[in-house]
């Protein structure tokens, strides 16, 4: 996980982020920024190769890239060896994902007392694992459709499920992200205000 972005201000509280399949991209950068000056430790861990990274337009590419060449099994033991590495230097550990990313801090959610919450946007293949339940307080947030599935089919199996909160938005798959061309200002600025929100409530 070579060239990992890494926030450090003393805090007793720490967000590992996981990013899409494009990389360490600048909304990525953005986001650890904007939590980092939260007054949160911020890791995010690079998943491709050393500097390796892709545009939005090279969606197919980046997509092929990640499931050939990392995939989800290997890119959850990375995050699980990173977070148990650093498990008694915080009080209090959270994981924000998006995309792949949303879809392995599901998978992580699974490791009992590891972690005090996750937040997964837009986590489309979470569909692929929805056995799953997590050991931790979860909040998703889905966009009002996705192309290849039913998504409030699967937004009506997770909301059953114990200590779940799903949000789905008016807007499409990549809102969150200032470079993607379904970006949506308003909806961004909502989810991150009840991703704040809910790091706070489990802090208390």
């Amino acid at each position: 996980m070579d060239n990992a972005i890494v926030f450090k201000c003393n805090s007793d509280t720490v967000i590992i982020v996981l990013h899409e399949i494009y990389g360490i991209n600048n909304h990525i950068r953005k986001i650890c920024e904007m939590l980092a000056n939260g007054k949160n430790d911020v890791i995010c861990p690079n998943l491709l190769l050393p500097s390796q990274s892709f545009s939005p337009e090279e969606e197919v590419i980046a997509y092929k890239n990640f499931i050939q060449n990392v995939g989800f099994s290997f890119a959850q033991q990375q995050v699980e060896k990173l977070s148990l590495k650093i498990r008694n230097d915080y009080k209090y550990r959270f994981i924000i994902g998006y995309s792949i990313g949303a879809t392995l801090a599901w998978l992580c959610s699974q490791r009992e007392g590891l972690y005090n919450g996750i937040v997964g946007f837009y986590g489309s293949r979470i569909r692929d694992y929805k056995d799953i339940v997590p050991k931790c307080p979860t909040l998703l947030f889905f966009p009002r459709k996705e192309e290849a599935f039913d998504i409030n089919s699967l937004t009506q199996e997770l909301s059953t499920k114990e200590d779940i909160s799903i949000v789905q938005v008016n807007a499409l798959h990549g809102f969150a992200d200032p470079w993607s061309s379904n970006y949506c200002s308003e909806v961004s600025e909502e989810t991150i205000r009840k991703t704040i929100d809910f790091i706070n409530r489990q802090r208390q």
